[in-house]
C-alpha cells in the first residue's frame, strides 16, 4: 500500500512540484539576482582539457535533450505510419548510446578538473559541484537503461514511458499507471530527471536560457549597432 502511494507521489505529483519550482524559481532569480545568471568559466584558471571536455559535454547533452524531447513527447500516431515502435526504440538506443558516450567522456573530463584541480576547486561553488554530480549520475543511469531497453525490443517500454510523459505535460490523469510495471532503473531516471528541474533555478544551469534567448534576441533586434566615427 505504501509503495502505491509513493508511486503516485513520484510519478504524478512530484513532476508538477519540480516544474512549478523550475518556472517560478527561474523567474524570481532573473528578477532579483541577474548578476548570478551565468556559468562562471574556469578556463582562466586552467586551459588543459577545457576545450575537448566542454565541447563533448555540450554536444552530447544537447543532442540527448532533444532526443528525449522528441522521443517522449511525439505521439505514437504521428510516426506509426512509417515506423514501428521497435524501430524507433532501436534508433533511440543507438543514438542515446553514441550521444551519451560523448557526454560521459566530456563530463568526466570536466568533473575531474572541478574536483581535483586545487585552483578550480577553491573557486567552485557547492552548487557547481552538486549539479555536475547529479548530471553525471543521471547520465550513467541513462546509459544503464540501454541494456534494459534491449530486453523489450518490441518498443513496449518506450511506449509506456512516452505515454507517461505525454500525460504529464498535457495534465491528464492516470500517468503513473503506464509505468507501474517498468524496471526500477527507468523510474530512477525519471525521478532524477524531474529533480534536475527542481534544482535548475538554484544552479548555474540557468545560463541555458541565455544561450537560447541571445540568438533569438539578436535576430529580432530593432536595428543595427550604431558606430560613430570621431
Amino acid at each position: 500500500m505504501t509503495s502505491d502511494y509513493l508511486h503516485q507521489f513520484f510519478f504524478v505529483y512530484y513532476p508538477y512540484i519540480c516544474l512549478a519550482v523550475f518556472v517560478i524559481g527561474s523567474a524570481l532569480r532573473y528578477d532579483r539576482d541577474q548578476y548570478s545568471w551565468k556559468a562562471d568559466s574556469s578556463q582562466l584558471l586552467r586551459k588543459k582539457g577545457i576545450r575537448i571536455g566542454n565541447n563533448l559535454f555540450h554536444i552530447g547533452i544537447i543532442l540527448l535533450l532533444f532526443g528525449h524531447l522528441f522521443g517522449l513527447l511525439t505521439p505514437q500516431k504521428v510516426y506509426h505510419h512509417f515506423m514501428e515502435a521497435g524501430t524507433k526504440q532501436m534508433i533511440a538506443m543507438v543514438a542515446g548510446g553514441i550521444f551519451g558516450t560523448l557526454c560521459f567522456i566530456g563530463m568526466t573530463i570536466l568533473l575531474v578538473r572541478r574536483l581535483f584541480d586545487p585552483r578550480i576547486r577553491a573557486t567552485s561553488k557547492p552548487s557547481d559541484i552538486m549539479i555536475l554530480l547529479v548530471l553525471y549520475v543521471q547520465l550513467i543511469i541513462g546509459l544503464i537503461t540501454i541494456p534494459f531497453s534491449a530486453q523489450h525490443m518490441d518498443g513496449s517500454s518506450m511506449i509506456a514511458l512516452a505515454n507517461w510523459a505525454q500525460h504529464i505535460v498535457t495534465f491528464r490523469g492516470g500517468a503513473a499507471d503506464f509505468i507501474m510495471g517498468e524496471a526500477i532503473i527507468f523510474k530512477l531516471h525519471l525521478v532524477l530527471g524531474a529533480t534536475i528541474f527542481l534544482l535548475f533555478p538554484f544552479t548555474r544551469l540557468v545560463h541555458i536560457f541565455s544561450g537560447v534567448a541571445a540568438p533569438i534576441k539578436y535576430i529580432l533586434r530593432s536595428g543595427y549597432q550604431i558606430v560613430r566615427k570621431r
